[in-house]
């Protein structure tokens, strides 16, 4: 019973605080996405990615090995995912983000804390830094068309995770106002994620409503069956191997909803997808722990 407490302690609050932008936007009352998306990916997810690196500190050389396993892992989906589309029809743009960037952040992070400790947490830290940056770059360009190297240069998160391996490597620490201010910030950016997510949900469409399910059942079990794979593969054993099945197999990142609504991809249909297998999640995550427990 406590692990299904824990687990509704982290999903609760993404399905309230969607369901407060859901009703907001039923009521009427006005609500800049566009607005939102830019702060988000351009202030808000460099500060919570360089509080996430600084605050937990991971060993460089253990975070470049977890960084080789997140690298393998979005990359086996995202083959996966394109090939399912093209096999189906469905646009490339649209969904393969949606396929391929799990949750890692608020749902990954505290249930590989709950599993394993501060160890477990400073090795999902490393699987969550790694996939906001290709998110940011490659993910980012997918949904707007246009992917390049000066996409990926130009990621704001890229330099933010530069930025907290830099310092950790100097082992320098931020003076205290500047890691508070920092923190405030970070804290910002997932209220307001869900807030757009919630907004974007009052259009959704019973025909994406069903596509959505299937795509979330994709995340969910598929991402579990390439971390298991790819942890195999590379031989990791005990809290490696858990971190990374864990964070492979995260439902839908709200990230894909912001680029869906900011490069104007069908948002309802994306935020359908993050909704749909963050409900799905918490029927399958405590079946998730007690596998990665065992470990």
């Amino acid at each position: 019973m406590t692990l299904v407490n824990d687990i509704l302690a982290i999903i609760a609050p993404v399905m309230i605080i969607s369901l407060i932008g859901y009703l907001w936007q039923r009521r009427g009352m006005p609500f800049d996405q566009n607005m939102v998306a830019t702060l988000v990916i351009n202030v808000g997810t460099p500060c919570l990615l360089l509080n996430a690196v600084l605050a937990n500190r991971p060993d460089l050389a253990v975070m470049a090995r977890i960084s080789g396993a997140a690298v393998l892992v979005l990359g086996l989906t995202g083959l996966i995912a394109w090939i399912i589309l093209k096999a189906a029809a469905l646009p490339v743009r649209v969904f393969l983000p949606a396929m391929v960037f799990g949750n890692t952040g608020n749902v990954g992070l505290p249930l590989c804390l709950f599993a394993f400790g501060p160890a477990g947490l400073a090795l999902a830290v490393a699987f969550f830094a790694t996939q906001s940056v290709l998110q940011f770059s490659i993910g980012q360009g997918i949904a707007s068309g246009q992917v390049s190297v000066r996409s990926v240069l130009r990621s704001p998160a890229l330099y933010a995770i530069l930025t907290g391996c830099a310092l950790i490597a100097a082992d320098i620490t931020l003076p205290r106002f500047v890691m508070n201010s920092i923190s405030t910030v970070a804290g910002l950016t997932i209220p307001l994620m869900l807030l757009s997510l919630g907004v974007a949900l009052a259009s959704l469409s019973v025909v994406g409503l069903r596509r959505s399910v299937l795509i979330s059942l994709f995340c969910l079990f598929g991402g579990f069956a390439i971390g298991l794979a790819v942890s195999w593969v590379m031989g990791l054993e005990g809290p490696a191997r858990g971190a990374v099945v864990v964070q492979a197999a995260m439902p839908s990142a709200v990230f894909n909803y912001l680029f869906a609504a900011r490069y104007d991809n069908r948002p309802a249909e994306v935020a359908g997808i993050v909704f749909i297998s963050t409900i799905l999640s918490f029927l399958t995550l405590p079946l998730l722990m007690a596998f990665v427990l065992r470990f």
